[in-house]
């Protein structure tokens, strides 16, 4: 009988713990293509899309928070080290309001830098489509628009453009 028992426990177990699992995947389980997004660009009436990602450079996503400390500082050390991101298009998305956005694109004059676009995620389709937990968050793209990795949270210089070169 302990037998008995102790096998339907099991079963019992191990069928709560497959109803549990997650069976919508990760960004990369479910997509290895660039999300289908319309972002609204800081004059607050054009969007960017898909369409206008450059042809020849791989693609930076980072999604942050205006307000995120670790956001600012990786803000800090990608335009301390711009030179070094010349063949990659850095597209910069938040969910937070515009004013907050602009505010963030003025404190480091992120306009001046060609190959960075700063975006308000409106409708909030980032967090969900990589359904992520921590900020910053950044997804690497080849050239031909393939997700080759994501990360969240801080990561070092080095090891961000380490992404790229594989």
């Amino acid at each position: 009988m302990k037998k008995v028992l102790s096998l339907v426990s099991c079963l019992f177990l191990a069928l709560t713990l497959t109803a549990q699992r997650d069976t919508t995947g990760s960004a990369n389980a479910r997509s290895t293509s660039f999300p289908p997004v319309s972002l609204l660009l800081p004059d607050g009436k054009t969007y960017y899309t898909q369409k206008d990602l450059p042809a020849d450079k791989a693609v930076l996503v980072m999604l942050f928070n205006p307000s995120c400390t670790h956001c600012q500082q990786e803000t800090e050390e990608i335009t301390r080290n711009i030179n070094k991101f010349s063949n990659i298009h850095i597209l910069m998305c938040t969910p937070m309001p515009l004013d907050s956005m602009l505010a963030f694109r003025k404190k480091y004059n992120l306009a001046k830098y060609s190959n960075i676009v700063v975006t308000q995620d409106s409708r909030v389709q980032m967090p969900s489509y990589y359904m992520i937990s921590n900020l910053p968050f950044l997804a690497f793209y080849n050239r031909k628009r393939q997700l080759i990795g994501t990360h969240e949270g801080s990561i070092s210089l080095e090891k961000l453009l380490a992404k790229f070169k594989n």
